[in-house]
C-alpha cells in the first residue's frame, strides 16, 4: 500500500486557480507541507508537483508524455496544433532536432546583430517609449529575417499584435481570448502561404532559416510536413522570440529597482549573463508545466495511474526554499557558485535541452537580455518617470501596470 497523496478539498479549483495565478501550486505545496498534492481542474483530477526531485521525474519520458496534456484552449492561441510541444518519444527527439540545428553560435550571433540594428532605432521614437511595445517589434522584425520570413512595413504592427495576442490570450476569458483565436488563424494563413511559395521555388529564403528548413524538412518516414505543422513550427520561432519582451520588461525593471546590483555589472563584479539568469528566475514568467502519465508508476511512495494529468510548479520551484538562498531576493551572485543543474532552474521549462521539452529557444534568450543589459547600461541613457511599476501573479503573463515608460532616451557619446 502506498502513500496517500494530500487531496485539497472541493469539486473544482479552476477558479482557485484563476485567482491565485502563479502561486496557486506553491501556496498548497506550502499549506500541505508537501511537494505533492492533489487537486481538481476544469472537472479533472490533477496531481501537482513541484521541487528538484519532482521535476527530475516530470520530465522523464518513460513516465509522461505531452499529448493531450496541454487544454485545447491553449492549443488554439499559444501553441498551435500539431507543434512540437505535444509530441512525444522519436518523433518529438526527430522535431526537436528541426529547431536545434538552427541554435548554432552562428546563427545565434547573427540574430544578436539584426536585433542590435533594430534597437539602435528606437531613440528616434519620440519623447517617451513604452518599452514592452518597442520590444516587442524590435524582436518581431529581427526575427522574422532571421527566419527567412518577408514582412512588410505595413505589416509590422498587425503581425507584431498577433504574436502577443498568442502568448497573451490562453488564460484570457472572454474578448481577449477570441482575439487570441482569430489571430493564430490570421497567423497560420500567413505563414502557410509562405510555405506554398518556398515548396514551389517562388520564395527564396537563405537555407540556415527557419522558414526554408521547416518547409523541407522531413518527418521519420521521411514525408514532407504538412504546411499547416510546417506553419505552426514557424510561428513556434517567431511567438516565443517576441514572448522576450516579458523578460525584456524584468530586466530593464531591474536595473533600475536594484541600481547596486546594476553598478556591480558595470563595474564587472556581476556578469551580464549572471543577471539574466537571475531576472529569468526572480520574475514571473511561466507559471506551470502539463503532461500526463504514460503508465502507472509509483514515485517515492506515490502512486501515478496512467492518463492522469500532472503539473509540475516552475515558478515554486524557481523560487524553493530547499534549492535557492533567501529566494526573493535579487541577488544575481549566487548564480556564480551555482550547480548547474536542467532540473533545480526551469524558468522555461526543465530537462535536457538538445532531446528533451526544455525550451529550445532558452540560449537566444539569454543572449537577447545580454544584449538588452549592454544597451541599457553602456549604450544607452534614458529616464524612467513615476509610473505604476507593479506587477500581479494571478495575470499571466504578468507584467508591470505601466509595460515600463522611459523618456528622455538618447545614446551615450
Amino acid at each position: 500500500m502506498g502513500k496517500v497523496i494530500p487531496k485539497q478539498e472541493g469539486l473544482d479549483h479552476s477558479v482557485d486557480f484563476l485567482r491565485e495565478g502563479y502561486l496557486f501550486v506553491a501556496n498548497r505545496r506550502k499549506s500541505f507541507q508537501s511537494n505533492i498534492f492533489e487537486s481538481r481542474l476544469l472537472g479533472e483530477r490533477v496531481i501537482c508537483l513541484g521541487g528538484e526531485e519532482a521535476a527530475e521525474v516530470f520530465y522523464d519520458a518513460n513516465k509522461f508524455t505531452r499529448q493531450d496534456a496541454a487544454p485545447k484552449r491553449l492549443l488554439k492561441t499559444l501553441f498551435g496544433e500539431g507543434g512540437v510541444q505535444t509530441l512525444d518519444g522519436s518523433e518529438h527527439t526527430h522535431r526537436k532536432q528541426m529547431f536545434m540545428s538552427l541554435m548554432t553560435k552562428e546563427n545565434i550571433d547573427r540574430l544578436l546583430r539584426l536585433t542590435y540594428r533594430e534597437w539602435n532605432q528606437i531613440e528616434r521614437m519620440g519623447e517617451e517609449i513604452v518599452l514592452y511595445d518597442i520590444a516587442q517589434e524590435v524582436l518581431m522584425k529581427a526575427v522574422c529575417e532571421w527566419s527567412g520570413v518577408p514582412l512588410a512595413k505595413e505589416e509590422v504592427g498587425k503581425r507584431t499584435e498577433e504574436m502577443r495576442l498568442l502568448f497573451e490570450s490562453g488564460t484570457s476569458l472572454g474578448p481577449t481570448y477570441l482575439q487570441g483565436r482569430k489571430a493564430r488563424s490570421s497567423a497560420e494563413v500567413w505563414i502557410r502561404q509562405m510555405v506554398k511559395e518556398v515548396r514551389s521555388n517562388r520564395l527564396l529564403p537563405n537555407e540556415h532559416t527557419a522558414l526554408y528548413e521547416f518547409s523541407w524538412h522531413r518527418d521519420e518516414s521521411g514525408e514532407l510536413l504538412p504546411e499547416e505543422v510546417v506553419a505552426v513550427e514557424v510561428l513556434n520561432i517567431l511567438r516565443p522570440t517576441v514572448a522576450i519582451s516579458v523578460y525584456v520588461l524584468f530586466t530593464v525593471l531591474a536595473l533600475h529597482q536594484f541600481p547596486d546590483v546594476k553598478e556591480q555589472v558595470e563595474r564587472g563584479e556581476v556578469s551580464k549573463t549572471e543577471f539574466v539568469q537571475e531576472v529569468r528566475r526572480f520574475y514571473p514568467f511561466f507559471p506551470v508545466a502539463a503532461a500526463r502519465v504514460k503508465t502507472d508508476f509509483e514515485w517515492d511512495g506515490y502512486a501515478f495511474p496512467e492518463g492522469t494529468l500532472t503539473l509540475l510548479d516552475l515558478y515554486g520551484t524557481n523560487h524553493d526554499v530547499s534549492i535557492w538562498t533567501e529566494p526573493d531576493r535579487f541577488d544575481p551572485s549566487r548564480f556564480k557558485d551555482w550547480k548547474e543543474s536542467p532540473f533545480n532552474f526551469i524558468p522555461q521549462g526543465g530537462g535536457d535541452v538538445d532531446f528533451g521539452h526544455r525550451c529550445a529557444g532558452e540560449h537566444v534568450t539569454i543572449a537577447i537580455l545580454a544584449q538588452v543589459i549592454e544597451l541599457f547600461t553602456k549604450e544607452y541613457a534614458y529616464t524612467v518617470p513615476p509610473q505604476d511599476l507593479s506587477y500581479s501573479f494571478v495575470d499571466m503573463p504578468s507584467l508591470p501596470k505601466s509595460k515600463l515608460r522611459l523618456t528622455h532616451l538618447t545614446r551615450n557619446q
